[in-house]
């Protein structure tokens, strides 16, 4: 063989083998399409703002909230709403915690507006927010436009019965147990 032919050859045995591996890596070990978890809200845009109805201004309820793209081993879900700059966003000096839930199901894909606790799934539990109560807390910023994290873990595990945990040990017991995780981001300002 001549080295054009050669040259040829090797450069289809790469695009083949790139090609493999672009494929192989879009899926999952068992041949499904890999997924990305998508967290999203039909009441604001991710780094848009949050109505005034969520807040403390408004009705203080929680917005809708959807998720798509759960890896399959999924066994529960975590939602930990919270906001980093507390209490002014020009020096911000802690993160304010809205809202913890863990337990979500794995078939449930949505909270609807204005969930109440005895509406929620079944099975799912909640923490403690920085009012050192449970349920949601919208958001109340003492002076600028705050972020507010709406960030969803899916875990391999069901966590056990934390007894209303605050965010510090809901994340430890979390930890090594995150196979994916999805955030949505609000913004508020009074």
């Amino acid at each position: 063989m001549n080295s054009d032919a050669n040259k040829h050859i090797v450069s289809r045995l790469i695009f083949l083998i790139f090609s493999c591996f672009y494929i192989s890596a879009g899926l999952s070990a068992e041949g499904e399409p890999a997924m990305t978890l998508i967290l999203k809200s039909p009441a604001f845009v991710h780094q848009g703002e949050i109505p005034k109805i969520f807040t403390c201004d408004g009705a203080d309820k929680s917005p809708p909230l959807s998720w798509s793209g759960l890896p399959q081993d999924t066994k529960s879900l975590v939602l930990i709403v919270d906001d980093p700059d507390a209490p002014d966003p020009a020096a911000p000096k802690m993160t304010w915690v809205h809202w913890l839930l863990y337990n979500i199901p794995p078939r449930v894909t949505e909270l609807p507006k204005a969930v109440a606790a005895r509406a929620l799934p079944a099975g799912t539990q909640q923490g403690k927010n920085d009012w050192k109560r449970t349920g949601y807390g919208g958001p109340c910023p003492p002076i600028g436009r705050h972020r507010y994290f709406h960030k969803l873990y899916a875990l391999d595990i069901e966590l056990p019965d934390l007894r209303q945990p605050d965010k510090s040990q809901l994340e430890k017991a979390m930890t090594g147990h995150v196979i994916d995780q999805a955030e949505l981001v609000g913004t508020y300002q009074r």
